[in-house]
């Protein structure tokens, strides 16, 4: 992991096109601003979590899923 100090008003560049920005500091809250290219998505790190679970969960498929699927296919033919 990469450890780097930054004052409020700084920023740092990962690569060329995505900039963070230290905002501001209160307590133990660090505000940041992040300039990323349009269409890129930016998630917090419990919600980024949750999609990759989820996504998971969605490309688990069992013996019977498949069974299920291919009656209401055969059914659909009918």
């Amino acid at each position: 992991m990469l450890i780097l100090t930054r004052r409020p008003g700084e920023s740092l560049y990962l690569g060329e096109d995505i900039r963070i920005t230290v905002l501001g500091i209160q307590g133990k809250q660090v505000r940041l601003g992040l300039d990323v290219p349009d269409g890129m998505t930016v998630y917090r790190e419990e919600v980024y979590r949750r999609v990759v679970e989820e996504n998971r969960r969605a490309l688990e498929t069992t013996n019977n899923d498949l069974l299920v699927a291919a009656e209401l296919w055969h059914e659909a033919k009918k």
